[in-house]
């Protein structure tokens, strides 16, 4: 597996990792554990050193499971989680980065993931009721105090980013992107490369769709989120087949699946992006790892944006109430 850097951190990392949210929430019922943790193992083995989770997903089930089967590959591999939202006692997501919860949350993941210190601690979402540079300063301590090792945030805007890294450096920056949402490219992208930051793009595969295997027929489990996503309606599915039939075209002439051209095309944007991509399965696992060896020339990137130029994408990609939480 190829290896990459974060920015100018000097965290070095597989190029794809595995996010493993998925693996208890979000896309259905929680697989199984014992399956999962053989999962994790079987992804180390081939070469994966770099595993996403957070203390909401679950929530703390995530980081239990990861914690457990990473155990065995201690000082090999690069663990990220993440701090900042909660559960209230209605069950409703609440945004929260004071330093003394950030400092509860530390302790309550240090012990879940079983390790000594945070590899890469992100803020989970920007709270527009604590300034960036305490959060920041919070950090910044523990990372003086041996507890974590790298500064990261999820969807930040820029202005945020810039503020942060001002006091404590930004490793990291995790942020959706792919071919079906390029809104990094705007003002993100530029930002990181002059600050020596990495990016970590989540839902690299457009939550599935990019794989070629949803369309407008596809039914998902109640418990799925995506039926509440509006770019996952029937209507929208149907519409932005355009871009999985690019993505094909390009497959067939590069003996590859639309979701290795997928990653392929994140891979050859920047030498410091890793998608994190998520699976509970062996094979698409394996499938991912294959989008490493995928070479796009120049003339295949300029196909690809010529023609992705012309597709309009439709349906939002998140309910306006979880879009409200982003900096973007």
């Amino acid at each position: 597996m190829e290896k990459r850097k974060l920015g100018k951190s000097g965290l070095e990392v597989s190029a794809l990792g595995l996010g493993c949210m998925g693996m208890s929430i979000a896309y259905g019922p929680p697989a199984d554990k014992h399956e999962m943790i053989a999962l994790i193992g079987k992804a180390v083995e081939r070469g994966i050193t770099f595993f996403d989770t957070a203390e909401l997903y679950g929530p703390y089930t995530n980081e239990e499971l990861v914690g457990e089967a990473l155990a065995p590959f201690r000082g090999k591999v690069v663990i990220a989680t993440k701090f900042g939202i909660k559960l209230d006692p209605s069950g409703q997501q609440v945004q929260d980065s004071r330093p003394e919860r950030i400092r509860q949350s530390l302790e309550g993941s240090l012990k879940r993931l079983r390790v000594d210190a945070i590899d890469l601690y992100y803020q989970h979402r920007v709270d527009p009721n604590v300034p960036i540079e305490d959060v920041a300063g919070a950090v910044k301590d523990l990372i003086q105090a041996g507890k974590v090792k790298h500064f990261g945030l999820s969807e930040p805007g820029v202005k945020t980013i810039r503020r942060a890294h001002a006091v404590q450096p930004v490793t990291a920056v995790e942020s959706e992107y792919s071919m079906w949402w390029r809104r990094p490219e705007e003002e993100l992208l530029s930002t990181l490369e002059e600050l020596g930051i990495g990016l970590v793009p989540f839902s690299p595969l457009g939550k599935g769709f990019l794989t070629g295997k949803i369309d407008e027929k596809t039914k998902f489990d109640k418990s799925d989120f995506r039926n509440i996503v509006p770019r996952f309606t029937p209507e929208a599915l149907k519409a932005n087949q355009a871009l999985v039939d690019l993505l094909r075209t390009i497959a067939e002439r590069k003996k590859a699946t639309p979701a290795q051209i997928a990653l392929a095309w994140l891979l050859a944007q920047k030498p410091w992006i890793i998608p994190i991509p998520g699976t509970t399965k062996l094979s698409r696992l394996e499938e991912n790892i294959g989008a490493v060896a995928v070479e796009l020339t120049s003339g295949d990137l300029h196909d690809i944006d010529s023609t992705a130029s012309k597709i309009t994408i439709q349906g939002d990609r998140y309910p306006e109430a979880l879009e409200k939480r982003t900096g973007l």
